[in-house]
This record gives C-alpha cells, structure tokens and sequence, in this order.
C-alpha cells in the first residue's frame, strides 16, 4: 500500500506515526506545508523510517500535489489538511475556504487523474458540519441534515459537497469522517486544553468564553488514531463515520479538572474546588456564535471494531505530562495564549473582555440548559 497523508490538525501526526510503524511494508507520504501550528519535532521518531517520507507542500498548489502522487504510485489518500481553528475563522475566513474548499478541491482533481490505482480517498472531516445539538438532543447520525454556523464549519461542509459529487460524477472511491474534539500530544496551543495547559505552567488565569457551560465530547489522540487505522482498512466506500468519545465536558469542567491535576487546588472538597476556581478562571467575551455542544452517534464506526481505550483523566494525565517537557516545539506561543487568538489581526485585539457581570460562583452548579446558551468556546476553542 502506498499511502500519502495530507496534513495540518495534529491528530494527523499520530496516525501517520501510527501506520509507520503498525505496517513496515506500507510507504508513507507525509505532505504538509508545516504552518504555524505545526512542528516536526513532533514527529522526528520517525523521520528516519525507511518506509516514511515527508514533502513540504501546500495542496493549493495543484502541478505539485498531483506530481506527488503519480511520483509516489500512491494508491490511497487521507485527506487531513484544513484550517482548523474556530477563532481565526471568525477573523480572516477567506483563508478557510481558500484551504478547506479549494484545497479539498485541486485534491479531488488530482486524485481523480489517478484512475483505477485510486483504492480510497478518506476525507477527514469534523463534527461541526452537523451545527449545534440541543441540550438533550439525540445524537447526530451520519445522515444527519448538515447546517453548519460558524465560518470554519461551513468550509468543511462545503468541502464535503465536493467530495461527494465527486463520487457521484466520477466514480471516486471515498470514505468521510465527522470527529469529535481531539484532545493529547502535538496539538498546538490555541486549542482550549494546551491553552489552559500552558497557560496554568505559567501561573496565569485561565480565560474562560462565556460562562463555561458550552460542552464538547473529547477523544483522546490516540484512539483517533486507531479509528483511522480501523476505516482505512476496514471502512466501507461510500460510507461515512462519525469518530466520536463518550466523555463529554463542560468547559469548566475541562478547566476545574486540569486545575487538581496541576495542583492548582488547595486542600479537598467541592470548597476547595471553588476557591481555585475563583483564583484561577478569569471570564471572558464569548465567540460570535459558539454552539452549545456536538453530540455523535458512532455506533456505525464501533460495527468495524474500534473501540474508545484511554480514560478522560488517565489522557488528561498524559497530555499534561507531555506539555511538561514539550511545549517549546512550536518556539513563541504567546500569541496562541491570549483569549482570542486571531492569526493576522494585532495582538491588542486578542486581549480578552472582562464579563463583569458573571461572577463563577452563578455559573459553578451548570449553567443554561437549551440551545440557546452560548458559553465558552473553552479559551482556545475547539
């Protein structure tokens, strides 16, 4: 098998390290244009492999991506590359639908020019196409109307038509994937739990959106990456898997849970709890829209085999660990640490709001229970 990974969001390095050393006769292609959030520190374990190679390169760039492929005889595509971060896409969307749209686009062109030798095409996805899920609603399931509301989703989705139409048109062999929010080693700190990581290894207050009580269902980097491995090899074409955990969290509850841990709490009990959360979260402006929660139903994906393995403490554990002694592979992180990160934008406007009027102590016991409630896109986002 000869297996090209396009890359940006950093689960994508897990799984290419993943088949790497899983399958020593597969020939890995990792093609990345190594953007800010990006480092190959990250994966220098297996830089030397001789079953892995890597290919700086923008998919935008249609001669090049095409010439890879046929250079290669790749045979199967897993289509990672995307902006991914909710904030910018608030602040400069022109690039998300350059990348996520027009990407996905001269990639679709150029394995189409492929032919026969074209096994499958996986398209990688986020659970943001579906918009928001009520509170107490059922699951998404894959066929689930897509109505995404944010600039970020909607480039997804968008990209999502093309990759179907072009299984229509064409005969393309692709799969679809809808995940959750990842969580573990190599992601870049503008997302919410690096952010908070590194903004508590600082001894600084956590900026919290909203009121906290917005919830994400998180995943821990390793078992997407066995997900991965389990649609490349067992998925069925045409379909579509939602990649999906079972610990879903209200960001808040990310925040308190991240304060025991790094021994920001003093003494025990609900009070001590409290204490270090008055302390330690400081409330901040929301997002523009930022939707109550993403709730997946991924039996279809658990038909093939996979099963969820780490635990939302013991990976909580780990990611921190990492952190620890792994934060200075991106340089600066400054800029991903403010309440509102906004790549092109002058720092001032990433500095966060105060919300005077929403003192913790309100919010500590949950917070709005319907659809309408809008709080926090967790600092750094999803």
């Amino acid at each position: 098998m000869q297996v090209v990974q396009f890359q940006a969001p950093r689960s994508a390095s897990h799984v290419v390290m993943r088949l790497v050393k899983a399958y020593p006769k597969y020939k890995i292609v990792n093609f990345d244009r190594l953007d800010y959030c990006a480092s190959l520190k990250n994966i220098e374990s297996i830089a030397d492999e001789p079953n892995y190679e890597f290919v700086k390169g923008d998919i935008g760039s249609a001669d090049l991506v095409r010439y890879v492929l046929h250079k290669e005889g790749i045979d199967t595509i897993m289509h990672f590359a995307a902006q991914t971060h909710v904030d910018n896409s608030f602040g400069n969307s022109f690039s998300f639908t350059e990348c996520n749209v027009l990407g996905t686009h001269v990639m679709l062109e150029a394995a189409k020019s492929l032919g026969s030798q074209l096994k499958v095409f996986i398209h990688v996805s986020t659970d943001e196409v579906y918009g928001e899920g009520a509170s107490g609603a059922k699951s998404h399931e894959t066929k689930t109307i897509l109505e995404p509301t944010n600039p970020y989703a909607a480039t997804k989705a968008g990209a999502e038509y093309l990759v179907k139409a072009y299984q229509r048109s064409f005969s393309l062999p692709v799969i679809i994937t809808r995940g959750n929010n990842v969580y573990g080693p190599h992601q870049y700190p503008e997302k919410i739990i690096p952010k908070f990581v590194n903004q508590l290894f600082r001894d600084r207050k956590l900026t919290m959106h909203g009121d906290g009580t917005n919830t994400r269902n998180y995943l821990y980097v390793g078992d997407v990456a066995a997900a991965f491995d389990t649609v490349l090899h067992k998925g069925v074409v045409g379909e579509t898997y939602n990649i999906g955990g079972r610990n879903e969290v209200s960001n808040l509850k990310v925040a308190e849970t991240l304060l025991q841990l790094m021994g920001k709490v003093e003494g025990e009990g609900e009070e001590a709890v409290a204490a270090a959360r008055e302390k330690w979260i400081v409330l901040v402006e929301d997002r523009l829209f930022n939707d109550l929660r993403y709730p997946l139903e991924t039996d279809k994906l658990a038909s093939l085999g996979w099963v969820e393995e780490m635990t939302w403490e013991e990976g909580l554990r780990t990611t921190v660990e990492w952190y620890r002694d792994n934060s200075g592979n991106w340089g600066d992180i400054e800029s991903a640490l403010v309440a509102h990160p906004r790549r092109g934008l002058v720092p001032s406007e990433g500095v966060p709001k105060l919300v005077a009027d929403m003192p913790l102590a309100a919010i500590a016991g949950g917070g709005k229970g319907d659809s309408s409630a809008k709080g926090a896109g967790g600092g750094g986002g999803t």
